[in-house]
């Protein structure tokens, strides 16, 4: 329960104001097709997250003991600064995407957008952390879906309501914190 939990609150709160977030309000933008939209979002997330899950718990599984928990700590103290940093995305590329399936252009431009974001990064360092592969992988695409169903469902009433200027550190500190426990060898619950 404990890598459901935290897996979902440390993507949920990254997510907002992410670059795939901001992908989100475009294809909800453009397409106007919530149902598509968020289908893609969920089968993208899950595929990129699980990918993400089996190496951290395979790299977890190679270092193990002390190595793996300076690399987890500084890993997370990393992803707190760097979430610190607003991502940009160009709509221009996006407007110059063909108009065909919703589910296609979400499906496909999601699963490439998390490649290398932090939330994928984040979900290879819990997959190490925590020996739940299974909650982990559920509870980042949790986290996920919570960041983008309003995004989608409410277009540019949500992205601009939710204000990146607390939510970036509200994610930082619990990435630090993160950092501290793996460090000190502590659990959370």
């Amino acid at each position: 329960m404990q890598a459901l939990l935290v897996s979902t609150l440390v993507v949920a709160i990254a997510e907002i104001g992410d670059r795939t977030q901001l992908l989100s309000l475009l294809l909800a933008s453009r397409f106007k097709q919530p149902g598509q939209i968020l289908c893609g979002i969920l089968l993208a997330t899950l595929a990129n997250h699980a990918l993400a899950a089996l190496a951290g718990q395979w790299i977890g599984e190679a270092l193990g003991g002390a190595p793996l928990r300076w690399v987890l700590g500084i890993s997370f103290l990393a992803m707190a600064v760097w979430v610190l940093v607003p991502d940009k995305f160009d709509s221009r590329k996006m407007s110059r995407a063909p108009a065909g399936s919703a589910f296609l252009a979400t499906l496909c431009s999601f699963f490439i957008a998390e490649i290398g974001d932090k939330t994928q990064i984040a979900t290879a360092a819990l997959a190490a952390r925590f020996d739940d592969l299974g909650s982990v992988v559920l509870g980042t695409t949790a986290g996920m879906m919570i960041a983008n169903i309003p995004v989608v469902l409410c277009g540019h009433l949500a992205g601009h309501r939710l204000d990146p200027r607390w939510t970036r550190p509200v994610a930082a500190a619990v990435l630090a914190a993160q950092a501290v426990l793996v460090l000190s060898g502590a659990r959370l619950f």
